[in-house]
């Protein structure tokens, strides 16, 4: 494979084959379709296949559930996989939990070709080297006890019970290197390497042996993933030399963090897809956000979508730093995206966040959705405000005290005065449009002799709405039309009368 440090990929024989391989122990992670989105956008550039793997060996952490979240959070975001667990495909099945025995296959080809071996160490004698180990104030790190069994010995724990795992034997002396898509040159001494375990006692692999073994057997060109594996990255290159396997490209992108610079966690930071789909975030917004957050357009532009990021993307333009997952900045971003829809695309994703008030089980209705949509879109950053500014429309407020209807400058009897002339201006109108609304006011302002801006705030606002402040009153009038309108000034006068 011939490399370019401009272009990742030049003259390639082979085709670019990626994966992401999210592991299902709890709801889908914001770094994994962090990871999938340039995943999926270099495959496309370069004509190649995007893999979804699930990597399910962990069984203690594993989450039955995750797995279908898994699937809806990268759908919901657009980041449709060409193959994987649920569709399929030339190399399936793509659960490493069906692929136990395939692994440990190639478990004993390293343990019969001198790779690898069999480790009797019990859990009470690793704990008792580690902790002499930090006493010496060395690194924790296996000893190597078992690598130098003879087979007799070998024989004898086996004979005698004893739990096993397999350990990969990394070489003692020289280096192991690659060249980073993202990060350049990279070297690690061997011996600063550990004999990693690579098969546990239950006989299922580890990361290191599944991951290797499954990125051979599906043909796997590069390997992308988040910076935390770099470390782990020359014992894989090692397994692939010690099977006789070409190794792939690596490319280890950074990883996001919270603003003090921590690797981002859900104590500082929403870190679960779903949390952002169920809050109202846009899956287009949430894409542009995680795009810049480790890579810019060759033009410097914050807003593209992800046919833009498919032209121009490549793993070299990326910055090694880890970006900051600033909520504040995919706020933004929403609001952006919000302010793009047309009113019917806007009531479509609107719907599921007002529930209809008349059923528990229904959304409202999209002709009012709509007709609110114009008066809605520059309010909102989140789908999920919408609920709450919209609430007054199907329920008269009911929960403001009377003396919320009175503006500093004026009385009792003069509010409502104004509030009972304003309606009997307003049911003479001969069109009932936000327009005339306002004009009504106007002339109930003036021939009060108040200023139209505190007529509106807070005495029709709070009357209408049960706010002071809100959406644009005369254009909620006009949806709420003449009736209810009225109906809802002259109850707020009547709390006036009937309250000392």
């Amino acid at each position: 494979m011939t490399v370019d440090r401009q272009n990742s990929v030049v003259n390639n024989p082979a085709p670019v084959r990626v994966r992401v391989a999210p592991s299902p122990t709890g709801d889908p992670h914001v770094g994994t379709a962090y990871v999938a989105l340039f995943n999926l956008a270099f495959a496309r550039r370069h004509g190649g296949r995007f893999l979804l793997r699930i990597e399910d060996t962990d069984r203690t952490r594993f989450d039955p559930r995750s797995e279908q979240a898994i699937f809806d959070a990268l759908r919901w975001l657009g980041l449709q996989w060409d193959e994987g667990p649920d569709i399929g495909g030339p190399f399936a099945p793509y659960r490493q939990s069906e692929r136990v025995p395939i692994y440990q296959d190639h478990a004993a080809r390293l343990v019969a070709s001198g790779h690898a071996y069999p480790c009797f160490c019990t859990p009470q004698r690793l704990e008792q080297m580690r902790k002499e180990q930090q006493a010496r104030g060395e690194a924790p790190r296996y000893d190597r006890h078992c690598r130098y069994l003879s087979p007799e010995e070998v024989a004898r724990q086996r004979a005698a019970g004893l739990s096993e795992v397999i350990r990969f034997a990394v070489p003692l002396e020289g280096e192991t290197s690659w060249d980073d898509l993202v990060r350049g040159h990279v070297a690690f001494q061997n011996e600063n390497l550990q004999d990693a375990v690579i098969l546990k006692s239950d006989g299922f692999p580890t990361y290191h042996l599944a991951a290797v073994v499954d990125d051979h057997l599906m043909q796997i060109s590069h390997v992308a993933r988040a910076e935390e594996w770099v470390s782990s990255t020359p014992l894989h290159i090692l397994m692939f030399r010690a099977f006789g396997w070409e190794t792939p490209r690596f490319a280890h992108v950074p990883l996001l963090r919270n603003a003090d610079r921590s690797k981002i966690s859900k104590r500082k930071n929403p870190t679960s897809i779903l949390y952002y789909r169920e809050r109202g975030y846009l899956p287009e917004a949430l894409i542009n956000f995680l795009a810049q957050l480790g890579w810019t357009m060759p033009d410097g532009r914050e807003i593209f979508g992800f046919e833009d990021i498919v032209e121009h993307f490549d793993w070299t333009q990326m910055t090694p730093a880890g970006p900051v997952f600033d909520l504040k900045r995919l706020d933004w971003y929403n609001g952006v995206y919000i302010r793009k829809l047309d009113d019917h695309e806007l009531a479509r994703r609107l719907q599921p966040f007002v529930p209809d008030p008349a059923s528990r089980t229904q959304a409202v209705g999209l002709p009012f959705l709509e007709r609110v949509a114009p008066i809605l879109r520059e309010r909102i950053t989140l789908l999920s405000d919408a609920a709450e500014l919209l609430s007054f429309f199907f329920t008269p407020p009911s929960d403001y005290l009377p003396e919320q209807l009175i503006g500093k400058k004026h009385d009792r009897a003069e509010t409502r005065e104004a509030l009972l002339t304003t309606c009997a201006r307003l049911r003479a109108l001969p069109d009932w449009n936000a327009a005339a609304i306002l004009e009504a006011v106007r002339a109930v302002a003036d021939a009060l002799g108040w200023s139209v801006r505190e007529l509106f705030a807070p005495t029709l606002y709070v009357a209408i709405t049960g706010s002071d402040r809100g959406l644009p009153l005369p254009e909620s009038m006009e949806i709420l039309g003449c009736d209810e309108s009225c109906r809802r000034l002259e109850a707020a006068a009547a709390r006036l009368e009937n309250t000392p």
